[in-house]
């Protein structure tokens, strides 16, 4: 939810995608000691950073955002803090850009509001769905997927996705996405093995399709699912 939100509050500030910016050892997560690809020194434009947050969760990249803000990291925190409120998120405190810090805290219900916000966003929907990105980072290129294997199968028509992990809530998934000829929007909490989410979400896409054929979802009030 963090890196979601940290994409709303760069799209909304309007800033330069094109500026430059480096990664420096403020960026490197001590706390969880969580691995990146994105070396201290590595320059990239805002808008790389932008793709790499949403597309492959790293988490360098969304701290740079965050910590290149005007204000700095304190500033785009409280505007976290601030959109989403504004989105009726109650559950939810932003303490950083990355989520990794444990002082973080959303529910399903917020953050399928999140999602919901999101999809208003062509960039973030874009971004978020694409396949790969490479980008340029020294002399040489290094080339980064989408850490939601989805994405890339022709089964799925997805509108917006996100991956994520921290260690209280396991490996967490959020996405929109159209089956049974209507959209919905799941959030998965908590799946435990690395391709759990995605498991996890194919059985709710089977069970999806079958309770359409047979009538069953027509009773539903919102179109959400969350696990």
């Amino acid at each position: 939810g963090s890196v979601s939100t940290t994409a709303m509050v760069m799209v909304e500030a309007k800033l330069p995608l094109d500026e430059s910016i480096t990664v420096t050892s403020d960026d490197v997560d001590t706390e969880k000691n969580s691995s990146s690809r994105l070396a201290v020194g590595a320059t990239l434009t805002r808008g790389e950073l932008l793709h790499l947050a949403l597309m492959s969760s790293e988490n360098r990249a969304a701290h740079a955002l965050g910590r290149t803000y005007p204000g700095g990291l304190p500033a785009f925190v409280l505007a976290m803090n601030a959109k989403a409120r504004t989105l009726g998120m109650a559950d939810t405190k932003y303490v950083d850009p990355t989520g990794l810090n444990s002082g973080n805290q959303s529910s399903a219900k917020d953050l399928a509001a999140l999602v919901k916000a999101a999809y208003q966003q062509p960039l973030i929907r874009e971004l978020s769905t694409s396949h790969e990105y490479a980008v340029r980072v020294g002399r040489r290129e290094v080339q980064f997927h989408n850490t939601n294997s989805l994405v890339r199968n022709p089964a799925w028509d997805i509108g917006l996705q996100k991956t994520g992990y921290i260690v209280e809530a396991g490996r967490c998934l959020v996405m929109q996405a159209k089956m049974a000829g209507r959209k919905f929007i799941m959030v998965f909490l908590d799946s435990s093995g690395k391709y759990s989410r995605q498991a996890d979400a194919e059985r709710v896409r089977r069970w999806i399709e079958s309770a359409t054929q047979k009538g069953a979802l027509s009773s539903l009030p919102h179109n959400k699912v969350t696990s």
